[in-house]
């Protein structure tokens, strides 16, 4: 049953990705065609130049919506993690802060950077 429901699952996924890779790109074809000949005296493309001109702008510009990395789901764009941690660091109990401290310092201190202040320089 779960197979079945996976393979179903994956056809719809499959259907609707080709469903929109037609829309967009006879949108995109229609649109150029109706438009730019007209206003510009530029040429008429096909199909295949339409979905080429799509790809090329996503690459350019990063259309097609936002991403979590860039929007977040809950609207907090690229500080979403700050809220996350502080959320985070808000429920910890003192003793827990601390711990939490102590291991930052620890890994930080391995990597030569936020060094305590009294703390000679190593050699390598």
């Amino acid at each position: 049953m779960k197979n079945k429901f996976k393979f179903l699952m994956g056809i719809k996924i499959v259907a609707g990705i080709t469903f929109f890779v037609l829309l967009f790109g006879f949108g995109t074809m229609y649109l150029w065609n109706w438009l730019v000949p007209v206003l510009f005296h530029g040429p008429i493309i096909t199909f295949c130049q339409a979905i080429g001109l799509l790809i090329l702008s996503k690459i350019l510009f990063g259309g097609f919506g936002r991403k979590f990395g860039k929007g977040g789901h809950c609207g907090n764009g690229h500080n979403h993690w700050k809220y996350r941690m502080h959320e985070r660091f808000g429920n910890m109990s003192p003793e827990e802060k601390e711990q939490f401290k102590q291991r930052f310092k620890n890994s930080c201190r391995s990597k030569n950077w936020m060094k305590e202040e009294n703390s000679t320089p190593e050699k390598l």
